[in-house]
């Protein structure tokens, strides 16, 4: 089982690593005008979003996944309130993941609208999901 615990964690920062960069090109690529520019980030995002985001993705639910059930933590248990919460922004952060491959979409067909500001807004959600996290797994404070 701990094999399974030091592999869910390295594909959970794998993709945290995607989650922070991705939203970050989107703020250069906001910001680019010139054409070559824009195709340059149109590779790297889908790249990002197809080659690592969703593996490490797929890797971190399954490990994860596989850790609830091998652990037998009951979702139903009064005293599990952290990993409820935990769970819920896992939820959180799952959607903003494919709210990012629809931006990918929406960038490769240049139909973006926002401006570099949303996006650089946009790219703190992560690191506050990663805090809350961290701390309700360590801290289990209910």
């Amino acid at each position: 089982m701990l094999w399974i615990k030091a592999f869910h964690i390295i594909s959970v920062i794998t993709w945290f690593a995607a989650l922070f960069y991705l939203p970050r090109l989107f703020v250069y690529h906001s910001m680019s005008d010139d054409k070559v520019s824009i195709e340059r980030f149109k590779v790297m995002e889908r790249k990002l979003y197809v080659g690592i985001m969703m593996p490490s993705f797929v890797l971190a639910s399954v490990l994860g996944v596989w850790m609830l059930y091998d652990y037998a933590w009951t979702l139903h248990s009064q005293q599990q309130y952290w990993l409820h919460t935990k769970l819920l922004l896992v939820v959180l952060l799952v959607i903003y993941h494919f709210y990012c491959g629809h931006l990918v979409k929406v960038f490769k067909s240049d139909q973006n609208t926002r401006s570099d500001t949303f996006y650089r807004w946009f790219n703190e959600f992560p690191a506050l999901i990663l805090v809350a996290i961290i701390i309700l797994i360590v801290v289990k404070p209910f």
